[in-house]
């Protein structure tokens, strides 16, 4: 099967290409395209179906008919601020709106300050994953990871964004510091491609019992 995956970020990719190791997978960049979705959605969800339509409209037939597209929204909601950054982490800090990005150390540098003063440094990363199948059908997962939130970096060179800051108790260390094999099974975005795996297997199981 073969999964075109809508992101153009390279940690992102190859966390894909190792959770669906069992599929064809390949993103833009892989096919000589250039891609960049303004993520205008209100939620998760709303994020991962813009960028799963977008691709679909930019290929424009190129993709083969038993192509499957695939587009995440995934980011980190801290409870003492409300939910934040949420689906705005990839902008947290930015100082113009969201048109910089500011880099992964400068942002979690500013959500420890954010959180200095504060008692609970519970949060969890979201990952909301869809699907888009053959014959206008599509899925949808929606998985998280609990922790909290550490009182410095990591000094670890695993992981990417906020890995380095994201604490598991459980563990005794953060996502930074896990084997990529072992935060792939546990990490939110690991979760939702399994749901999402089973998902698309169920659907075009039923589609073949239809056609026979």
């Amino acid at each position: 099967m073969q999964l075109l995956i809508a992101t153009m970020n390279r940690h992102k990719a190859r966390e894909f290409a190792a959770i669906f190791a069992d599929h064809d997978v390949k993103n833009p960049e892989e096919l000589g395209m250039t891609f960049d979705v303004d993520e205008t959605g209100d939620s998760f969800l709303a994020n991962a179906m813009l960028k799963a339509t977008r691709l679909r409209e930019q290929l424009d037939g190129q993709a083969g008919p038993a192509s499957i597209i695939i587009a995440d929204d995934s980011g980190l909601c801290v409870d003492a601020l409300s939910g934040a950054p949420g689906i705005y982490s990839a902008r947290f800090g930015s100082p113009d709106g969201g048109k910089t990005e500011l880099d992964a150390p400068t942002r979690n540098e500013l959500l420890l300050r954010a959180l200095d003063q504060v008692g609970s440094r519970r949060a969890r990363f979201v990952c909301c994953m869809v699907a888009l199948l053959p014959n206008e059908r599509f899925t949808i997962a929606q998985e998280s990871w609990e922790g909290e939130i550490a009182l410095a970096p990591s000094e670890a060179t695993g992981g990417f964004g906020y890995d380095p800051v994201f604490y598991l108790p459980e563990l005794g260390c953060t996502a930074a510091d896990l084997p990529a094999g072992k935060k792939n099974r546990l990490s939110h975005r690991g979760r939702a491609s399994r749901v999402l795996a089973a998902a698309i297997e169920a659907a075009l199981r039923e589609e073949r019992q239809e056609d026979s």
